[in-house]
């Protein structure tokens, strides 16, 4: 359980302000439960976002270099640089960035800063496909068939799909969100798929080195949040299930999953638990899993860090990751045994993009006009952004997140129609269209759906719902007033930009107390 002497346990350092190495909505949810627990916080902002949320309501904000995030966001240098020069004791890295960077991690406590999350060690064995692969066979949790130490000859992937059986899947050992991945079907496709899949690895991670895994048709795509103090104590907050992805990129998730009984549920849990034991895991951490349609169920990597999915999990268990994140960071234990730790009704999470679905979810960039907010029982919104704010190019089009809660599962598809109903954002082309057409599909209302189901149901030409005439119009005029309005106010004028002024100044006394 927590110790009473933070400094003591586990070496680490107290602390009473914290950078947080991140932007947009995760870095608005972890400045918000740093001040819940009375602590500093301290923004980072290249310079495109000098007026984004995450800036505007920190404590402190520091510029750290200009737009790209590799001369800003990913330049630890200047971010621990900024934490020395303003008092801070630690750095919450979020996720993305350097939130699972080793030797971000190893230079952040080379300067005396507390790094919240794993240590540098258990990022470099979960963050490397292969060696993850090698200590979870040791450590007995189940692992996709497949080789154990990189591949480059043809003829040696096609010996191996062979003996596993095709389809197989290659994939690069450093890879991550979707890149670095094909399925070859027959021995025929082997080399071009595997230079092709080397050459992608090598320009996206510096490293090409290539496994191949048996593919598993029809999947299901479950994860495990987990937290661990460190020193061999590990307990489970329970799943999720994250089938509904594009590209390998989660697009709504779901807690409890529809896709375990409680017997599966148990050991696919105690296999996370397993999986984190082995590497001495200290902090929040996900294991992620794919589930064969027979019931079985395989690893499939670890993210060291705090997930874009986090809520769902938070509000079926009533947990603060972020909290815990800091409670562990500070030496004082998890502080909960597994058996205080429970499901309470249903969770599911829409990540609101700027992005056209139609146009194959091509990123899409503007000035939000018009933001409402849905409200009532069981609806949270993390958000980064704000009406009057101007979307960037640089970096992810991931806006906000609509978590919502329910009872039971079909009260809270219920509630998530409702409040995708309300949700008014205007500006940059979105996502919110798509999520109200994905609760419509049998396949998510009975929850059978896998991870093929955009691929399998959705058309970008045909997806959106009939108007029926009078909406049509009323649509038709809307759009003409909003483009006159457009071209007859100059940018960064008018009733919007004043709004947004206003929020601005108004959001940065509420949340720093009128500092």
């Amino acid at each position: 359980m927590s110790s009473k002497n933070p400094a003591a346990a586990g070496g680490m350092r107290p602390f009473d302000k914290v950078l947080v190495a991140n932007r947009g909505e995760i870095a608005v949810r972890v400045i918000q439960g740093l001040r819940e627990l009375g602590l500093g916080t301290v923004a980072v902002h290249s310079d495109a976002d000098g007026v984004a949320l995450h800036a505007l309501i920190a404590d402190e904000a520091v510029a750290i270099g200009p737009a790209p995030s590799s001369e800003s966001y990913l330049v630890g240098s200047r971010i621990i640089d900024a934490a020395l020069a303003t008092g801070a004791g630690a750095i919450h890295p979020g996720y993305g960035f350097l939130s699972e960077n080793a030797a971000f991690a190893r230079q952040v406590e080379a300067a005396g800063l507390v790094f919240i999350g794993p240590t540098a060690e258990s990022m470099e064995v979960m963050g490397d496909k292969l060696s993850s692969r090698r200590k979870m066979l040791q450590s007995g949790v189940p692992v996709v068939p497949g080789t154990e130490s990189a591949v480059r000859d043809p003829q040696v992937a096609i010996d191996i799909a062979g003996r596993i059986g095709y389809p197989v899947l290659l994939k690069a050992s450093a890879g991550g969100g979707g890149k670095g991945m094909r399925v070859v079907r027959a021995a025929a496709d082997m080399a071009a798929a595997l230079r092709q899949t080397m050459g992608e690895a090598g320009k996206s991670f510096g490293n090409d080195a290539i496994f191949v895994e048996k593919y598993i048709e029809d999947p299901k795509h479950v994860e495990v949040q987990v937290l661990g103090d460190g020193r061999g104590e590990v307990i489970h907050l329970f799943e999720r299930e994250c089938s509904v992805q594009r590209r390998h990129q989660k697009l709504i998730e779901e807690s409890p999953s529809p896709s375990l009984t409680p017997a599966l549920r148990a050991r696919i849990c105690d296999a996370a638990v397993q999986t984190a034991r082995a590497v001495d895991y200290r902090g929040a951490g996900t294991v992620e899993f794919i589930l064969a349609p027979g019931g079985e169920f395989y690893f499939l990597e670890m993210n060291t860090r705090l997930q874009v999915e986090h809520p769902v999990t938070e509000l079926v268990t009533g947990i603060d990751l972020v909290h815990a994140q800091v409670r562990i960071a500070r030496g004082e234990g998890i502080g909960l045994r597994q058996q205080e730790v429970g499901q309470r009704g249903w969770a599911l999470e829409f990540r609101v993009c700027a992005e056209d679905p139609a146009r194959n979810f091509a990123p899409s960039i503007g000035r939000i006009d018009a933001l409402t907010v849905p409200l009532g029982p069981g609806v949270r919104l993390d958000t980064g952004v704000y009406e009057g704010f101007e979307v960037p190019i640089h970096y992810d089009p991931l806006l906000a997140k609509l978590i919502v809660w329910g009872e039971d599962r079909p009260r809270a598809i219920a509630r998530a129609r409702r409040v995708l109903g309300e949700f008014v954002l205007h500006g940059p082309t979105h996502n919110l269209p798509f999520h109200q057409w994905a609760l419509a599909q049998p396949a998510f209302a009975d929850g059978s759906y896998t991870t093929h189901f955009l691929e399998e149901a959705f058309r970008a030409d045909d997806w959106l719902p009939d108007l029926a005439d009078g909406d049509r119009q009323a649509l038709v005029a809307a759009a003409v007033l909003h483009e006159s309005g457009r071209r007859v106010t100059p940018a960064g004028q008018g009733p919007a930009a004043a709004c947004g002024d206003n929020w601005r100044r108004a959001a940065r006394r509420a949340m720093t107390g009128g500092r």
